[in-house]
């Protein structure tokens, strides 16, 4: 069982409020292997790269990355601007194409003249996402599609997208901004442990908190604020719905006019996409 002195510290047992990690049933092993991204030698993780369509259709970051791909593979491609960013016209043509979760586009745009990509979220993700994993690219101010990103739209190879963009977005770029940085690369740093946690910890709805305790490796600077909920939410539970990998519902709170508590849970497509190959202090080594 892992427990690190960490655990041990009063604190960080007020933290935990009686929580037991459900990492602590790793062995040393297994719980190193999930620091390493898939497809590194020695990894515990694996993503599935053989996705149906039906399935690809369930996850709102491959559907409407398709679609983007798509737009920038017709004639010069997409606009964009002299910061780097998709034009005023380009955005509010995907903001009239892209449907995504929980997303409601009347009313974040009701005081919106224009509105500008970094103001939709979905889009500016899937943007940045697609051109650091090199489908995408700039070119005489537009963004185009780059051979990869064309050969990803066949029937042959679209089953491997999720998986690209998964692995790019979780182990290759920075989502602080995603919690305006309050915890700074927490809880992302330790996302393969946390994914295997909320694999054997989401499969009944739970609240942000709870997963939080449940999937999380505490540092000093969580244990020490109040935003360690909201960053969990948002750089990773919001993620995984987006993915396709967590459905999401919230219930209003009574007394409370605007407050709602929200609760997450593992999708089908959990874990058909992830796999993973740990062993459990108690029992050896197990596939889940």
């Amino acid at each position: 069982m892992i427990a690190p002195p960490l655990l041990q510290d009063p604190a960080v047992k007020r933290w935990l409020a009686g929580t037991e990690p459900a990492w602590t049933l790793l062995d040393r092993k297994s719980f190193e292997a999930l620091t390493l991204p898939p497809g590194t030698h020695g990894s515990a993780i694996w993503l599935a790269a053989d996705l149906s369509d039906d399935e690809i259709e369930r996850s709102a970051v491959a559907r409407n990355a398709l679609l983007l791909l798509r737009f920038a593979s017709e004639g010069s491609g997409l606009g964009l601007t002299a910061t780097g960013n998709l034009s005023r016209r380009v955005v509010a043509e995907m903001c009239e194409l892209m449907e995504w979760p929980d997303f409601d586009k009347a009313e974040r745009f009701q005081f919106h003249k224009v509105v500008n990509e970094p103001d939709f979220l979905p889009l500016n993700f899937i943007r940045h996402v697609g051109q650091a994993a090199g489908f995408m690219r700039r070119h005489k101010g537009n963004l185009k599609s780059t051979r990869l990103g064309r050969a990803l739209q066949a029937d042959a190879a679209r089953g491997g997208l999720l998986a690209v963009f998964f692995h790019v977005a979780l182990w290759g770029l920075d989502l602080q901004y995603l919690s305006r940085g309050v915890l700074g690369s927490w809880p992302q740093r330790d996302i393969g442990v946390v994914l295997w946690s909320i694999s054997v910890s989401a499969s009944e709805w739970q609240s942000p908190e709870r997963l939080m305790r449940l999937c999380c490796v505490p540092s000093k600077a969580v244990i020490e604020s109040a935003s360690g909920a909201f960053a969990m939410e948002a750089m990773v539970l919001r993620l995984l719905r987006d993915f396709g990998l967590l459905e999401h519902r919230s219930e209003s709170v009574p007394g409370q006019r605007f407050a709602e508590k929200h609760f997450y849970r593992k999708t089908a497509l959990f874990d058909r996409f992830l796999s993973f190959d740990v062993g459990l202090e108690a029992e050896g080594m197990s596939r889940h």
